[in-house]
């Protein structure tokens, strides 16, 4: 692994976390593997050597339990969901080099090889532990497999969480009147042998290893709290019929006691990259992608997981890595959830837009690429709503970059059979240069939406310096002056269809075959996009076409009759079967005009006590603009916010992270209190507070153009 930027003379390895082989997609699920693919094409773009590699996640208790319900085998109901995946991803053009399974031979064998390898290296031992067992069927039963009574709040609960009530972690054997959910019987604990790892050997390695890893600031530091805090060894077995059996040979294995136990799910998981890795070499052989040279000689592997699953990957995961033998991530990208109108996805509920739903609508695949890759830090909650989803369709792919692409091209396509005969100008060569330089920086800080935004901004310059030069004016009277000016626009535009490429690959294709240019547009690196455009070409179609109003009321009309039937009570918005990795806490609603009324009568009564105009002249109140904003890590609704006041610039934490699209902020005229003593909030200085209106946050802001660092009278 190395440190240099991108692209490197090393082979890369680009990962997505697994999706568990027990539901349907949504569109939730989706960001992170749009994320992923968006990431990988785009180093193949800079000329990166890279393989994109994932698999589903086949074992665990949810599968083996819903298999029972369903009345098939673990193997078949996981099956069944993996080849559902195997059809799904390719429908979004998210194209996996390999995309395998946790239950296959390959990471079987790769499974059972690295734990032999941790037991021979002595980060294995033996424990005692408490485990449920059913005395009637003579059957060892996982904590999921135990329903009961929490001891602390008397709610219905599983052996290790209290989901319907106080939501507590459980030890084992701390639950009350406990009983098989399979049989109904009274269970009971018994002590029973089980493997550990020793995650808390590694806890050297661990804060170093974090010095060291690239990616999104939520993966770097979450998990440093975790290690300050102790690390607690994991217990790697698990009493279950499904799973890969934890190997008899390993060096710590004494017999019996290791002969009804299978591995945890969070060892084969991640192990599942590798092995992806290697069926990808064994397809393609090893003078086109050695497995080896990334994971075992020096490679650059950056995962792209959901931020609830950072423990596993930047603590347990590179401690496995280490302990084996393995090279460790150099990247962890970890993904905010996805929301649908502020509420959290849930499974269960049916409260979700799903994948094939998007798909029988009949929206493009490339346009919802679009909207989950920009919409926002990737490490930053997105909410999706049809609204939203129109206005950036509309506004930015068919207004900006659809709107250029389409008025360049039939234009040349018209008036000279394609590309004039010219050469590109200055101004539009260093233009395409400053895009080029935008999405190499982008990709070597990790940024999607940054990345896209670099071709969005190329596309909005190119609606500019067209509609600057006005060349239709311009065929009679500067016939020169016109082809240059043309010849300039379908320069961009091949530009255009290259930097693009990676967030909307079928779309860019097409632009690609539009400019008469031969080949696969994926295969054309940053190089390509100030190389001259081919040529001859025909009357182009136009690249996106826009979404009507009473399309989005429609599916409105749809998901709200859906919403409906959801809960209303938004402390209990995740399903104890819910295992998808972008369920998550309910998030305050968006505010409807046909509430304003119902809030009116509900305004806060004034405060009879006054204060005195000195008092009032002691606070310092100012003009300033939003420079940067991002989520606070751990924090469901604080943001951190860069706020230039004139003066200076200054950091502020404000409650505004549900509120607002953080992404659309930069660039906010904002009112502050400046002399507000300094405060620390989830670890984060705030030097001065944001003012704004209501539960809502209506931001305040001047009616004129105050200069910034205004003092407020």
């Amino acid at each position: 692994m190395s440190h240099e930027e991108f692209p490197t003379d090393r082979p890369a390895v680009v990962t997505c976390g697994l999706p568990y082989a027990n539901g349907d997609l949504h569109v939730g699920h989706l960001r992170t593997y749009v994320g992923g693919d968006v990431y990988a094409r785009a180093l193949e773009t800079l000329g990166q050597e890279t393989a994109f590699v994932s698999g589903s996640d086949m074992h665990g208790t949810p599968v083996a339990v819903n298999a029972d319900k369903e009345g098939v085998s673990p193997e078949e109901f996981a099956l069944e969901w993996h080849e559902t995946y195997k059809e799904t991803f390719p429908q979004f053009d998210i194209e996996f080099d390999n995309y395998g399974h946790t239950h296959d031979e390959t990471n079987t064998e790769t499974t059972e090889e690295i734990v032999r390898e941790l037991a021979a290296n002595g980060h294995i031992y033996e424990k005692e532990i408490m485990v449920a067992y059913d005395p009637i069927e003579d059957q060892h039963l996982p904590d999921r497999y135990v329903e009961g009574t929490c001891p602390y709040c008397g709610e219905t609960a599983r052996g290790d969480e209290c989901d319907d009530g106080c939501q507590r972690h459980l030890e084992p054997g701390e639950i009350e009147d406990p009983v098989s959910s399979i049989t109904g019987n009274p269970a009971e604990y018994h002590e029973r042998t089980h493997k550990f790892f020793e995650v808390s050997e590694f806890a050297d390695y661990l804060t170093e290893f974090l010095d060291r890893l690239e990616g999104t600031s939520n993966a770097q530091n979450q998990p440093r709290e975790w290690i300050e805090s102790g690390l607690q060894d994991w217990c790697i077995t698990r009493d279950l019929d499904w799973g890969i059996d934890y190997p008899e040979d390993a060096p710590d294995a004494d017999g019996d006691d290791a002969d009804d136990l299978v591995l945890y799910v969070w060892v084969d998981a991640p192990i599942e990259y590798i092995s992806s890795t290697k069926q990808y070499t064994d397809r393609v052989g090893s003078d086109t992608y050695d497995w080896e040279q990334p994971w075992k000689d020096d490679g650059e592997i950056v995962h792209v997981i959901g931020r609830d699953i950072i423990q596993h990957h930047a603590i347990f995961w590179p401690a496995m890595l280490n302990g084996a033998g393995y090279v460790e991530p150099r990247a962890i990208m970890a993904s905010g959830f996805v929301t649908l109108g502020g509420k959290g996805f849930s499974t269960s509920r049916d409260r979700a837009v799903w994948a094939d739903e998007y798909l029988d609508e009949g929206f493009h695949p490339d346009l919802l690429r679009y909207y989950l890759a920009t919409n926002g830090g990737f490490q930053q909650d997105v909410d999706f709503s049809w609204d939203k989803f129109r206005d950036r369709v509309n506004t930015e792919l068919v207004g900006t970059l659809g709107n250029f692409v389409y008025r360049s091209l039939l234009f040349a396509a018209r008036n000279y059979g394609g590309a004039p005969d010219a050469t590109v100008s200055d101004e539009v060569d260093e233009r395409i240069s400053e895009a080029v330089a935008d999405f190499e920086a982008a990709i070597n800080d990790y940024s999607i939406r940054k990345a896209g935004n670099a071709a969005i901004d190329l596309a909005q310059f190119g609606n500019e310096y067209i509609q600057r030069n006005e060349p239709w004016k311009l065929t009679d009277d500067d016939p020169e002056r016109a082809e240059q000016v043309i010849y300039d626009c379908v320069q961009l535009s091949k530009a255009l269809a290259v930097l693009f490429q990676p967030v909307a690959p079928e779309t860019c294709q097409r632009l690609w075959a539009q400019l008469g240019e031969d080949g696969d547009v994926a295969d054309a690196t940053v190089a390509v996009a100030r190389e001259a455009p081919q040529g001859e070409f025909d009357e182009p179609d136009e690249l996106f076409a826009k979404i009507e109003p009473e399309r989005v009321e429609e599916l409105n009309e749809k998901l709200e009759q859906r919403v409906e039937a959801a809960t209303d009570d938004e402390a209990d918005d995740d399903d104890a079967d819910d295992t998808d990795d972008t369920d998550n806490d309910t998030m305050t609603d968006d505010t409807t005009d046909a509430d304003t009324d119902a809030q009116a009568a509900d305004l806060e009564s004034l405060t009879e006590e006054r204060i005195s105009f000195e008092d009032f002249q002691d606070l310092d109140i100012r003009v300033g603009e939003i420079i940067d904003a991002e989520g606070v890590e751990d924090a469901d609704k604080l943001a951190k916010l860069q706020v230039d006041i004139g003066h200076e610039e200054r950091q502020l934490v404000a409650g505004i992270k549900q509120l607002h699209d953080l992404s659309d902020l930069p660039g906010t005229r904002v009112i502050i209190v400046a002399n507000l003593e300094k405060a620390e909030l989830f670890g984060v200085e705030s030097n001065g507070m944001l003012l704004a209106a209501g539960d809502e946050a209506d931001l305040l802001t001047t009616h004129g153009d105050a200069p910034i660092g205004t003092r407020i009278q």
